[in-house]
């Protein structure tokens, strides 16, 4: 994964500063991870898909892996807002996540397959337990546990999505919390 370095002078556009204040407001309740993750989707729900969201740079992928983006990350560490651009058959490693996520498909669409990890007392595996096709327009938020999961592009085309993250993902430099291997079988 690339990540654009420049996030503190990102210019935004006006749409973008305006979704920032709505997440601001939904996080500063200091509700559960879950309810914040229900509330901060939506938030998001309205701007994906508006042409007037990111900037063209915000919208460039990478040929050598999906791309992010931080658009905003609060100055309190409590929330950050990233735009991942993901090419065709670019994807993820299958992992979990260091904070509560929404994410909403902005641009085509991302595929989704998602794990529980269960133990027999002396070692764990990962079972797959759901397929996803996520279209513009749909959000998605969980609350670790219970987040592990594998997100690619299966299209044709670019697709982008908007992912807002309850940590600093510009100090952390990632969501990600744990990576896993793939199960049997799987590639």
């Amino acid at each position: 994964m690339t990540t654009s370095t420049a996030f503190r002078a990102a210019r935004t556009t006006p749409r973008c500063d305006a979704l920032v204040r709505e997440v601001r407001e939904a996080v500063d309740r200091g509700l559960p991870p879950d309810l914040t993750a229900y509330l901060v989707g939506e938030r998001l729900a309205p701007h994906l898909g508006e042409p007037d969201l990111l900037t063209e740079e915000q919208r460039q992928g990478d040929p050598d892996s999906y791309r992010q983006h931080i658009l905003h990350a609060e100055q309190d560490g409590s929330f950050s807002i990233v735009a991942l651009v993901w090419l065709p058959g670019q994807r993820t490693s299958i992992h979990d996540h260091v904070s509560w996520c929404v994410a909403g498909v902005h641009q085509g669409q991302e595929s989704e397959e998602r794990y529980r990890l269960v133990s027999d007392g002396t070692r764990s595996r990962l079972v797959p337990t759901e397929h996803v096709v996520n279209p513009q327009g749909s959000v998605c938020g969980f609350a670790p546990p219970g987040d592990i999961h594998r997100v690619y592009n299966a299209c044709d085309g670019t697709a982008i999505s908007i992912h807002i993250y309850g940590a600093d993902i510009a100090r952390l430099g990632s969501s990600v919390r744990r990576v896993y291997p793939c199960p049997a079988g799987e590639q």
